[in-house]
């Protein structure tokens, strides 16, 4: 934890109305500035506690403090640099040890995310019967049931995908591990939409984790890792930008010079050079640079817009998704009441603390039905199957979920819907 980090919080408390744990709990301590309290005093010699570690463990990471800091304090990287002092030093109990192997040993692995594809050809009726005697037995176990959704066809994507007329630029693109896996049509659909608006789009067979589940939740030594063989196999691939559609991917992606950096030390090993040379941008940031070509069809749909943290707070990416979506004919964007709260997906948190996340879900559910919109649209898998499992969990009609990519993609080929 950097001490000069720690010392820019002057505790002025701006931070308390963002934090989603204070919110619902109105706990000092689990707000930013109570979490910095607690860092500056393990600098200061306290050793790590397990209430310590519980009130670090309860951060969603959200990030939605960063930008409501008028003092501009780094809680990014603090929260980051915490957790990985908790995973090397704090001993955790059993269950949620074998837990967290558990995940990160699935998780950030593509192929292993594959293998999961047969078991949950389950119907999701049985899965989600079940989740009420999982939660008894183990509420985390519970959570990935009812959250998993059923298994999308397999999309296979070319190496290459050519752009449609006048080539305006040539991009890389990241599949991701759970949105390749889980949601391989909102990549289909992320590569034509580039496609459509003049882009070449190279998309790397070597490519796998980009190691963010890993670094939000302190294994730096995993997501170090997941980082380097990210940048290598874009290098390959010849490219200098990469396209993201996934929140929490992309704001990793672009911290990867800083915690390379701070991984190498002073002399550095050239890593984080190699990663300042390949820029990420998010598709919609991205497209709303370029600027439109393609014709845009009429969509006659309401839309709520979820704002993903990692993509607002983290990105500072808010106005551009909004702008592509008003942009197509037909189509009424609304707004979500409170949208700067967390969901509570967050990554891998409401696996780990599934009962805090299920009251943020139940209240973000509540304000997306409060919109009466045809659609949700986000830009994070995690969120879009934590808000649409709470809305199940509510006996609500189901509303459809779609990325921002799908949205494009039915209005520039003219269908007469999302599919």
């Amino acid at each position: 934890m950097d001490p000069e980090l720690i010392n820019d919080c002057v505790h002025c408390g701006f931070c308390l109305p963002s934090c989603p744990t204070y919110v619902l709990w109105g706990e000092e301590m689990d707000s930013p500035r109570g979490r910095i309290h607690l860092m500056k005093q393990h600098v200061e010699g306290t050793p790590l506690t397990p209430e310590m570690a519980g009130h670090f463990d309860a951060c969603l990471g959200c990030m939605a403090c960063v930008p409501a800091c008028p003092s501009g304090v780094r809680y990014d990287r603090l929260i980051e640099q915490t957790r990985a002092e908790v995973e090397r030093t704090h001993v955790r109990e059993p269950d949620d040890r074998a837990l967290r192997a558990l995940v990160f040993q699935l998780f950030p692995y593509p192929r292993r995310l594959r293998a999961m594809r047969l078991p949950l050809r389950l119907s999701a009726g049985l899965r989600r019967a079940a989740a009420p005697r999982l939660r008894r037995i183990n509420p985390s176990l519970a959570a990935m049931a009812e959250l998993a959704p059923p298994p999308a066809a397999r999309v296979r994507l070319p190496s290459r995908v050519t752009a449609r007329g006048r080539r305006r630029a040539t991009v890389g693109m990241l599949t991701g591990c759970v949105q390749g896996e889980f949601f391989p049509q909102v990549n289909a659909a992320t590569a034509r939409v580039l496609a459509m608006e003049g882009c070449d789009v190279v998309i790397p067979r070597s490519q796998g984790c980009c190691g963010a589940l890993s670094l939000h939740s302190g294994r730096d030594r995993q997501a170090l890792r997941l980082a380097r063989r990210t940048i290598a196999a874009f290098e390959r691939a010849g490219v200098d930008t990469i396209v993201v559609n996934a929140a929490g991917c992309g704001s990793t992606m672009k911290g990867y010079a800083e915690i390379l950096q701070e991984a190498a030390g002073p002399g550095g090993d050239g890593w984080a050079d190699r990663a300042r040379a390949i820029r990420t941008v998010d598709l919609a940031e991205y497209l709303a640079e370029l600027g439109p070509v393609a014709e845009r069809h009429p969509l006659r749909l309401t839309v709520a817009y979820h704002d993903a943290c990692h993509l607002a707070h983290a990105q500072g990416v808010r106005s551009q998704p909004r702008a592509l979506l008003a942009g197509i004919p037909g189509l009424e964007l609304r707004e979500i009441a409170e949208s700067a709260i967390c969901c509570g997906s967050a990554g891998t948190y409401n696996i780990f603390r599934p009962e805090t996340a299920e009251e943020l879900g139940d209240r973000k559910a509540g304000r997306v039905l409060e919109t009466g919109a045809d659609l949700l649209v986000s830009a994070n898998p995690g969120c879009t199957m934590q808000i649409a499992s709470a809305i199940r969990r509510r006996g609500a009609a189901p509303v459809p979920t779609a990325h921002t990519a799908q949205v494009l993609d039915a209005s520039l080929r003219g269908l007469a819907g999302v599919p």
